[in-house]
């Protein structure tokens, strides 16, 4: 989902960042016979894109928050555990990485021509919000993985549900943890997600919840 919305963000990026270019430095706009100081409609064009922006990263800010909610409920799982420290620290890398390049756009913009206050604003407001979920996530351990009696639900920078619903095979391969499902269907997550001391613990749940007779769990390397 991660790489759905940020390449979403790029593609709205993009001409919010030309318009801004060309009002901020009045070039020449040939096919309007006019200027980008004089483009009709510019601050129509900033409100539009800018309400996109933000309505894509309110959704992933209120799918994240709502997952680590969820997750750090732990009475209601079988099993749940903290990610592993491997990957605590690549959240804490991409997550400040992704807060620098939204921060930067965000000033970029303003500094291009303030008409694009929507747009900056739609960034800075997932810098904040990166940066507020970051530290309460190390803070509170609110990045976890969890076993329902339905699904494995992984909560660190984006929210993940894999149902056992049509499951047919569980196993590892590259470090992956794969979950094969009729009509051939394939869904992963990272095993690092799950520290090594907690993993035996993690396929002894998992196999509790599975009909075996239906799936097959291997918690060995392929």
């Amino acid at each position: 989902m991660n790489r759905f919305i940020n390449a979403l963000l790029l593609f709205l990026l993009f001409p919010t960042m030309a318009v801004a270019i060309f009002v901020g430095f009045d070039l020449p706009v040939e096919f309007l016979r006019t200027t980008g100081g004089q483009m009709p409609y510019s601050t129509i064009i900033f409100l539009v894109l800018g309400v996109l922006i933000l309505m894509v990263n309110l959704r992933r800010s209120i799918r994240r928050w709502m997952g680590m909610i969820l997750v750090f409920k732990t009475s209601k799982f079988n099993w749940n555990k903290p990610v592993g420290k491997d990957r605590t620290q690549r959240i804490v890398v991409y997550t400040l990485l992704e807060s620098m390049v939204f921060g930067f756009v965000a000033f970029g913009l303003y500094e291009l021509t303030t008409q694009a206050w929507l747009p900056a604003l739609a960034f800075l407001v997932p810098t904040i919000d990166n940066l507020i979920f970051l530290l309460v996530g190390l803070l509170r351990k609110g990045f976890r993985v969890g076993i329902t009696t339905k699904a494995v639900i992984m909560a660190d920078r984006d929210v993940q549900l894999i149902y056992f619903s049509g499951l047919r095979k569980v196993s590892i391969h590259q470090d992956s943890l794969y979950f094969d499902y009729i009509k051939d269907l394939q869904l992963f997550f990272p095993w690092d997600c799950i520290d090594k001391q907690d993993r035996d613990s993690f396929f002894e749940t998992l196999s509790d919840q599975l009909d075996k007779d239906k799936v097959f769990v291997t918690s060995k390397r392929s």
